[in-house]
Parts: structure tokens; sequence; C-alpha cells
């Protein structure tokens, strides 16, 4: 039996699953926390691989892994390999007038046309854009710029600062994948190649792929882009990790991918299938082999980790609304569902439109939340909690029309994360998609496309492991996404 390992490096946690490369089977796991925060220093998610490595049993019978990590976040190295600042997360809303004055100069057509994209705040490049402004000194000091899991894997195989690792700071290893660099805003994937010229208008300098030619002296390092069944590279020696752990030599290390494509591979996506996805953040993405445009910026049309195309729409309020609202009533998700089913579909007329944090998309960075259709009989917890399922639900079902809207065909819709667990998400689904739902069997999906990958790049085929799933029959209350979105408007 051989053994391959995914990792899932998200905003809250390190998550590792080890598998049976040949059916898929799960053999252990493993976790570690990570810090809160928009602007987090990337040591922390070293750290948090080697607990969660070692909780899961270590590494020392698995053949080959792969990382899959949280999307866009700028990790900005020095000539020495240093981290230059922490690195800003795709929540971080900073860069939002840099993003802006972006997609000014250029045009919304002319951006979705280069990269499949307008920027947001969340993108790599508006983030580079905000530090060649904010912070100059920094900006000059920037010999690389790296993605999360790029980072993660790049130390893994060995490299980082010459006292911190065996291999030292050989910019020219790092490596990413084209799901990945989908979302910094430099790089096509229809041509799967970076735009130097959209990289130096957020930067202000070029770009080289690591490996490449020299070229100019001022150039700034990007990941060079490995295939979805291509090894990044295999450990030539023993790697120590933090908190004891190792990795041993021969160990395979797979491209990785971005945590939204990791998913789509574990669920073992195909056209056709959509997935709605409920954590801290929501996403909508599905599979297909169709180019996709929308020049609202509403849709980004991303690479996903075959060589097809993984249409997303991301909200920065999902799961998070079920913790303001539960943490509001002192009940905790379980509970929160059990009150949000003791009132009727479409609470009775209250709506909570859940901009917590801002939003991404719509694209409103400095939006709040609101609650609209309060009155005497819809002012209780019960209301309350229904109006939060609700109004999480709602706005994801504006992202699933708005991926139906370029054209994606959407003959299965999945529903996957820890909030899918809870039976009034369950229910409020049916209600607010209006079609059937299907819930898979919880499960690290991230973590398990990315081992996927990693059996993948071993053994030179992608195999198929089954995936368990029971059905939500559907229960159409158009009306309740009505009210969403007239109080939204």
């Amino acid at each position: 039996m051989t053994f391959v390992a995914g990792v899932d490096s998200s905003t809250q946690s390190c998550k590792v699953t080890i598998r049976d490369a040949a059916t898929g089977a799960v053999v252990r796991e493993g976790r570690a926390s990570h810090p809160d925060g928009t602007s987090v220093d990337p040591r922390h998610w070293w750290d948090a691989l080697g607990a969660a490595i070692a909780d899961a049993g270590g590494f020392d019978d698995v053949a080959a892994v792969a990382i899959a990590g949280q999307q866009h976040g700028m990790v900005a190295l020095d000539a020495d390999g240093r981290v230059v600042r922490d690195a800003l997360l795709w929540n971080d809303v900073r860069s939002a007038d840099a993003a802006a004055q972006m997609v000014e100069e250029l045009g919304r057509e002319a951006w979705v046309a280069r990269t499949g994209l307008v920027p947001v705040a969340s993108f790599t490049g508006t983030k580079l854009r905000w530090l060649r402004d904010a912070e100059p000194s920094n900006a000059g000091r920037v010999a690389a710029v790296a993605l999360p899991h790029d980072w993660l894997s790049w130390r893994l195989r060995g490299y980082g600062p010459a006292d911190e690792s065996p291999l030292g700071p050989d910019l020219d290893t790092l490596a990413t994948d084209g799901s990945d660099a989908s979302g910094t805003a430099y790089w096509d994937p229809v041509r799967r190649e970076y735009d130097g010229e959209l990289f130096a208008a957020a930067l202000g300098r070029g770009l080289r792929v690591a490996g490449g030619a020299a070229g100019d002296s001022d150039a700034v390092v990007v990941p060079r882009v490995v295939a979805p069944d291509e090894a990044m590279g295999s450990l030539d020696g023993d790697v120590e990790l933090p908190g004891g752990t190792v990795a041993r030599a021969g160990l395979v290390v797979g491209a990785g991918l971005g945590d939204n494509a990791g998913a789509a591979l574990g669920l073992g996506l195909g056209p056709g299938d959509v997935a709605v996805s409920l954590g801290t953040s929501g996403t909508v993405f599905g599979v297909t082999d169709t180019e996709v445009t929308d020049p609202s910026g509403t849709v980004a049309g991303f690479a996903d980790g075959t060589g097809s195309r993984l249409p997303i729409v991301t909200t920065l309020n999902a799961a998070r609304v079920l913790e303001v609202v539960g943490g509001l009533l002192g009940v905790d998700h379980e509970e929160l569902g059990a009150l949000a089913l003791q009132a009727p579909a479409g609470a009775d007329g209250l709506v909570l439109v859940p901009y917590f944090v801002g939003e991404r998309t719509p694209n409103r960075p400095d939006a709040t939340a609101s609650l609209v259709g309060m009155t005497p009989a819809t002012t209780d917890r019960a209301h309350l909690a229904r109006a939060a399922v609700e109004g999480m639900l709602c706005a994801l079902a504006d992202g699933l029309a708005a991926v139906e809207g370029t054209g994606v065909a959407v003959s299965r819709l999945l529903l996957i994360g820890g909030a899918a667990r809870n039976e009034a998400v369950r229910v409020v689904a049916s209600q607010v998609f209006g079609r059937d739902v299907e819930l898979p069997e919880p499960g690290e999906y991230v973590a398990a496309g990315a081992a996927r990958q990693a059996a993948w790049a071993l053994t030179g085929s992608l195999p198929s492991w089954a995936v368990a799933a029971t059905t939500i029959p559907s229960d159409p209350h158009p009306e309740v996404l009505e009210r969403y979105r007239a109080a939204a408007a």
C-alpha cells in the first residue's frame, strides 16, 4: 500500500490528510491552528504545517505530498529568502483603492481579456500596488513574490533563509500551479503565462520567472508554473520541520493548488458540477472546458487543478455570519440552526444583508451589514437566526446565478464546508437555491484534492476516488431571494 498526503493550509488552520494512493481511503489526519487576522507572518503557517504533520503521525511512510492553500496572499521575499513583511491575506481589503486605480487605468474588458478577472482588493496584484505606494522601502526590498502554498512548498523542499533551511534561499526554485497563479491578476489562464506589463503596473518593476533567463537585474522573481500532474521536485535529503518531525529524502512534492481548485479535485467535479463552499468566506465554483469571461468582474475565470477552467465567485461573509449572529445570541452553530428552524421561510420579512467585513462580491469593501424588516413580531431570536442563515445563502445564490450567467451549465449542485453540516443551512439551501442539493459526506475536501494530486504526480495517473453524498430535495421559496435582493440593492 502506497500512502500520499494532502495539506490544506487555510485561513484558519492547517489540515493534513494521509491516504491510500489507490483508493483514497483515509489512513490518518492531523491539524493545527493559524492565528487570526488579515495580515500574518508566514512563519505561523510553517510552524502549523510541522505541528499538523506531527499530529497526523509524521511522513515517514508517505511517498508524495501536495499543498493546497488559501489564494491570493502576498508573500514578499527579499534576496536572502526572508519575508519582507507580514503577508496580506485574501481578506485584507486595504488595497481596495489600489484595485480601483488599476481597473480605471486599464479598463474592465482589458483586464478580463488578459487575466480572466477584474481586480479587487483580494488579488495579489492589488496588494503589490498597495505595497509600492504605502511602503516603498519594503517594496524596494522585494526580490520574489510567492503565494501561501508556493512558499510552504518551497520551505518543505528545503529552501528558505540560510540559517533556517538546508538548501538556502534559492529563489529560482520557487514554483506554483495554474490555479493559484490565476488569482494574482498578472497571469493569463488562457495562454498560461505571466503578463509582465501587469506585474510592472502593480509593483513598478519587471518580473522574471523562476529558473528563466536573468534579464533585468531589478526584476522580481515569480514562481515557475508547473503542470497539474508535474512534481515541483523531490527531496534530496531529509528536511527538519517545526515541532521535531522530518520530511524524508525522496518525498515527492506535487504542484499544489489553490484551495477551491483543491476542493474541486477532492470532490471529483467535472463539467456541469458546481459547488457552494461555506467556510469563513463563501465560494461558488464549477469546472468547465470552455473559456469564461465576465467583464463585470463578478465571476473570475481561474484555471482549475486539471488543466480546465474554474469559474468562481467569492464572498467575504459566509460561516462568519453564523459566528457573529450566534455570538450575539449566545449560542453555537447547532443551537443557532435550531432557532432558525423555529421561524418560517423568509423570516416573516426580516432580511439580513451580511456584509460584516465589507464584501468582495459585490465589490463593496467598505460596506457594513444591515437588518431590514424589523417589527415587534420579527425582532426575536428565532427570526434573527433564520435571517442570518438566509442572508448567507442568498448572497451565494446570487453567485450561482452569476456563474450560470457566463454560460456555465449547472446539472449538479453540491454544498460543502463546515457550515453545510448545520440542519438549518441544509433546509434553507434547498429553498434559496430552488433545486436539489447534494451533500457530500463530511470531509476535508481541499486536503483530499491535494492528496489526489500528490498521487497523480507520484504515479503519472489521476486516481478516481469515490465520494459518497446524500440529496436534499428542492423546496423552492423564490420570495426569500427576491426580498434579499431588494434589501441588498
